[in-house]
């Protein structure tokens, strides 16, 4: 069966949670230069999935579509069920969402910058992090995680929206194209990034950094088309 086609193989419905509508802070201006300047930002309301897709959830495509594995698909330190699906593509992701509509009858998608952002901070506003301001290093078992690549998703604690991961574990694809000077002209109301470029945006922390876990409002981009052992994605859904 080509690639993109409908399936009879069954999806593995990812687990969703509801992120209200609403206004909120994005950016910083004490961040890196493509985080400012800081700018009030309204989104609608829309679904997050918990968890960043999994190899369990990712292996249901590749059987029904036949799509290209993944360079680290049979690689000991990546392919625990749970681990978030690695060295995939903007494209790959893409491909992923546009399969499990068709699957599952309902609309997936990869989140903009903004509704990322919007569902790190939990709706709580000036936060450093996810969690709050504490420091990475004084996380559970910091120092002890992620010693050769990404842990089972969900181990430790969600959010205030009941999200996993987010910050850690791998960078996320988002649907925005990346423009280091966006926000100074983003618009307010629902923000789908610039109309073109020649990177794609993503969120989060690395299993693979230095420092593992990223600000909120830390961005970052490759181009589509490439595949690090430290990018994967999750699912949104708009209401």
């Amino acid at each position: 069966m080509s690639s993109g086609q409908p399936s009879r193989i069954a999806a593995i419905e990812p687990v969703m949670r509801n992120i209200p509508e609403g206004w909120f802070w994005m950016g910083c201006d004490d961040g890196r230069d493509d985080e400012k300047p800081r700018h009030r930002v309204w989104v609608d309301a829309f679904e997050l999935a918990a968890y960043q897709t999994t190899n369990e959830e990712y292996s249901r495509f590749l059987e029904a579509t036949r799509h290209t594995m993944p360079l680290s698909w049979g690689d000991f330190s990546f392919n625990h069920p749970k681990q978030p699906v690695v060295a995939v593509s903007w494209l790959d992701a893409v491909a992923y969402c546009d399969w499990l509509t068709l699957a599952g009858g309902k609309q997936y998608r990869l989140p903009t910058e903004a509704e990322w952002e919007r569902a790190a901070r939990g709706g709580v506003e000036n936060s450093t992090y996810p969690w709050g301001d504490c420091p990475p290093e004084k996380l559970p078992e910091y120092a002890n995680r992620w010693k050769t690549g990404p842990e089972p998703v969900g181990l430790y604690s969600a959010n205030a929206y009941g999200l996993f991961n987010l910050g850690d574990n791998v960078h996320e694809w988002c649907s925005d194209w990346y423009d280091a000077g966006y926000y100074a002209c983003s618009p307010e109301l629902n923000p789908p990034g610039p109309s073109a470029g020649s990177r794609r945006a993503s969120r989060g922390g690395s299993w693979r950094h230095h420092i593992k876990v990223t600000r909120t409002a830390a961005r970052s981009s490759i181009p589509p088309e490439f595949k690090y052992a430290d990018y994967g994605f999750r699912v949104a859904r708009s209401l």
